[in-house]
């Protein structure tokens, strides 16, 4: 009996691209990927002059504040020189930025010109110098940062009822504008540096 010519039936492939597809849609759903986390910050405006201006600051319009290599909290002003715990640091900041009881070695009130709200008494050449250790721990860096929004978001808040008689998120955003200008933030971070041990 002569050979035949037939040939084998390959394997019908139609199906293996919507396998594929099935199987990769299942391991994007399946899969839980990690997300950064972060602060949200606007970077302030390039200044040419800012190196001279930051000269001319008055060191009673400083507050230090320096996360060394142990994550220990040193904060330095006019009335605090010490490591504080973490939950002192928004008070601490609070008073620095306010001077409440306009002492000699906090920030001094200055006019200030709020664009559409009028000139106001603020202390508006304060700065405050966030400085970390280059091993300083993510966390602790995020806490002091965090506390120290709040400090400011407490002053806005307060600063709304006592002028609009209203919440802060209940003002308009012109509103919200003035209040930011009464109460800039102004952190200052610089470049990491090595603290030392203590």
């Amino acid at each position: 009996m002569g050979k035949s010519n037939r040939k084998v039936p390959g394997l019908n492939q139609s199906s293996t691209a919507d396998i594929s597809f099935i199987l990769l849609i299942f391991f994007l759903v399946t899969t839980s990927m990690d997300t950064d986390s972060g602060l949200s910050r606007r970077l302030p405006e390039w200044d040419p002059d800012a190196q001279e201006q930051e000269l001319k600051i008055k060191e009673r319009n400083i507050m230090t504040v320096q996360v060394n290599k142990n994550n220990e909290i040193h904060v330095k002003n006019g009335v605090t020189n010490r490591v504080i715990d973490i939950t002192e640091l928004k008070d601490i900041a609070k008073e620095f930025i306010s001077n409440p009881s306009n002492k000699e070695n906090l920030p001094v009130f200055e006019p200030y010109d709020i664009a559409g709200f009028g000139t106001v008494q603020t202390t508006v050449k304060h700065v405050i110098s966030l400085q970390t250790d280059r091993v300083t721990n993510y966390e602790i860096y995020f806490k002091v940062q965090h506390e120290l929004s709040k400090a400011y978001s407490e002053l806005r808040e307060q600063w709304c009822m006592q002028t609009f008689r209203k919440h802060w998120i209940d003002c308009t955003e012109t509103e919200q504008s003035y209040a930011k200008g009464m109460w800039a933030n102004k952190i200052s971070e610089a470049e990491p540096k090595q603290y030392g041990t203590n």
